[in-house]
C-alpha cells in the first residue's frame, strides 16, 4: 500500500494552504485554504482544485484562519460530501469566518459587475455565498485535543494544541500501510511560547515524517517586553500628536491579544486617555467565541477574561457593529485608537479609516501581523508613498510602525526548537513560507539540528 502528500497550496507561499494525503484508495486533505495577495494572486481562487473533491474521504482542518479554511465552500459545492474534522473551537471560529467570507465574495462580485454592465461585459458569480459557507459548516466535525480517534479505516488523528489562534492545532496522522502503521505530523501554524492569551505549542515526540510551516523562518521576534514597551511608546507619541491610532488588525487571534494587552496594561499606558472602537463585526463575533472557549486560554488570560467578559477592564471600549457607527468614527479627529479588520487592509472597514487618517502626519498606523506580498498592509510597511483606495491615490503622510513582536507565528528559533523535540530526526517537508524564509530555515535544521530536510513545491508528491 503507497502512502504519499502532495502539495496543492502554501508551497512556496504563505497563504493557501492545501495538502493532500493519499493512503492506498483513501484521500485526506490537509487544509483548504483561500489564497491571498494581489488581484493575480486571489483570481488563483477561482481555479478548479488539481484533484477531484468527490473523491476526498475527509478533511483535517488545521485552524480556522481564511488562508487555512476559505476555500472549503467551494471544495463542498465542487463536490465534496464527507466530514470536515477539526477542534470545535475552529468549527466556532469558522461559522464567523465562512459566513463573513461568503458575504464578501458577494458584495465583491457585486461591486464589481456594476463596472462590467456599464463595460458592456457579462456578470461574474461570487467565489462562493454565504448560503455555500452555511452548506460547507454541516459538513464540521468538532473534536478535543489529546482525542485519538479513528476517522476511517486505517486512518487514526489526533489534534494537540499549536498556539497559534484559539482551536489552532498540530495534526498527527496514524496511516496504516499493510503490517506497518506511519506516523505523519502536520504543524499546522504554529505560535510562540509565552505569547499572551493561549498555551504554547504542544511538544510531539515521535513521526515518521513531519510537515512544518516556515512563515518566519529567516528571523527572530522582538521579546515580550521590548515589544509591549514599543506599543506604550507609540502610544505615548501618538497622544502629544494630536492625532488617531489605526490599528489594521485580524479578527480572529491579534484583535484578541491586542485587547488582552490593553486590558493588562490600562492603567500603565494611559489608556484611560483614549477612546478605543473595535470596529469590526466579525472581530466582535470572534472574540464571543473566545470568551466561550476560555478553558483553552493560560491561566493569566482565563481570570482576566473571567472577571470582564467581553470587554476586559476596557471601560471606554466602543463595539461598532452597524455601518454607521463605523461612519461616525471617521468624525473623530484625535484620540482614537481604531482596530479595525482586515488585518492586511485589503478589505473591509479599516479602508474607510485609511481614506480619512493616512494622510494626515498626526495619524499613527500600527501594523501588528504578517503582510503577505502584493497587498496595501505590505506596501504600507514597504515604505510606499501613496496608496490607492477605491480608485483614488491617496498620500501616505502617517507614522507607520511594524510591531513585529505581536506575531503569532513561531520565529526561527521557536520552529528549530519544535523540531528538535522529535525523536530521531524524521523527514521534514517545509511549507508556508516565502522563499527567503524557508531557504533560511532549511539551512538552519540541516547544519545545526542534521534534519533531513527538503522544501516543498507546488504540485510535487512525496512517497514515504
Amino acid at each position: 500500500m503507497t502512502i504519499s502528500v502532495q502539495f496543492f497550496g502554501a508551497a512556496g507561499e504563505v497563504t493557501g494552504s492545501c495538502h493532500l494525503v493519499t493512503v492506498g484508495d483513501q484521500r485526506i486533505l490537509l487544509d483548504c485554504g483561500l489564497i491571498q495577495g494581489g488581484r493575480k494572486d486571489e483570481a488563483r481562487n477561482r481555479d478548479p482544485f488539481p484533484f477531484n473533491p468527490e473523491t476526498i474521504d475527509a478533511v483535517v482542518l488545521s485552524h480556522a484562519h481564511i488562508d487555512h479554511s476559505g476555500r472549503l465552500p467551494l471544495l463542498v459545492k465542487s463536490g465534496f460530501r464527507n466530514t470536515i474534522y477539526t477542534h470545535r473551537a475552529s468549527r466556532d471560529l469558522c461559522r464567523v469566518m465562512l459566513k463573513d467570507a461568503g458575504f464578501l465574495s458577494e458584495k465583491d462580485a457585486e461591486w464589481e459587475n456594476r463596472k462590467r454592465e456599464r463595460k458592456g461585459l457579462p456578470p461574474i458569480e461570487p467565489l462562493f455565498t454565504v448560503e455555500d459557507a452555511k452548506i460547507a459548516l454541516s459538513h464540521f466535525k468538532g473534536l478535543v485535543y489529546a482525542d485519538k480517534q479513528q476517522i476511517l479505516p486505517g486512518v487514526s488523528l489526533r489534534l494537540s494544541d499549536a498556539g497559534h489562534i484559539l482551536g489552532s492545532s498540530i495534526v498527527e496522522l496514524w496511516l496504516d500501510e499493510g503490517a506497518k502503521t506511519r506516523n505523519l505530523v502536520f504543524s499546522g501554524d504554529l505560535g510562540r511560547s509565552g505569547m499572551p492569551v493561549l498555551e504554547d505549542p504542544a511538544v510531539i515526540r515521535e513521526a515518521d515524517r513531519v510537515i512544518m510551516e516556515s512563515t518566519y523562518g529567516d528571523r527572530l521576534h522582538r521579546s515580550w517586553e521590548d515589544t509591549e514597551e514599543e506599543i506604550h511608546q507609540v502610544l505615548n507619541n501618538a497622544m502629544d500628536g494630536k492625532g488617531n491610532i489605526l490599528v489594521p488588525a485580524f479578527a480572529v487571534g491579534r484583535t484578541q491579544e491586542i485587547l488582552y494587552l490593553f486590558a493588562k496594561y490600562y492603567e500603565e499606558w494611559g489608556l484611560a486617555r483614549w477612546h478605543i472602537f473595535l470596529d469590526s463585526p466579525m472581530a466582535i463575533e470572534a472574540t464571543r467565541v473566545f470568551t466561550e472557549n476560555a478553558d483553552l486560554f493560560d491561566a493569566e488570560t482565563a481570570e482576566l477574561w473571567k472577571q470582564n467578559g467581553e470587554s476586559p477592564l476596557l471601560p471606554d471600549l466602543h463595539i461598532s457593529r452597524t455601518a454607521e457607527e463605523s461612519m461616525a468614527i471617521n468624525k473623530i479627529r484625535r484620540g482614537a485608537i481604531i482596530i479595525a479588520g482586515s488585518g492586511m487592509c485589503t478589505g473591509g472597514r479599516i479602508k474607510h479609516h485609511l481614506k480619512h487618517n493616512i494622510w494626515r502626519k498626526e495619524c499613527q498606523l500600527l501594523i501588528t501581523g504578517f503582510q503577505a506580498r502584493g497587498t496595501p498592509g505590505r506596501a504600507l510597511v514597504d515604505g510606499a508613498q501613496h496608496i490607492r483606495l477605491w480608485g483614488e491615490e491617496i498620500r501616505v503622510a502617517a507614522r507607520v510602525h511594524t510591531i513585529g513582536g505581536l506575531s503569532a507565528h513561531a520565529d526561527q528559533n521557536g520552529l528549530k526548537n519544535w523540531y528538535a523535540n522529535f525523536q530521531g530526526r524524521p523527514p521534514v517537508t517545509l511549507v508556508h513560507g516565502e522563499e527567503r524564509s524557508i531557504t533560511s530555515l532549511s539551512k538552519h535544521l540541516y547544519q545545526q539540528l542534521s534534519a533531513p530536510v527538503h522544501i516543498a513545491q507546488a504540485g510535487e508528491r512525496l512517497e514515504f
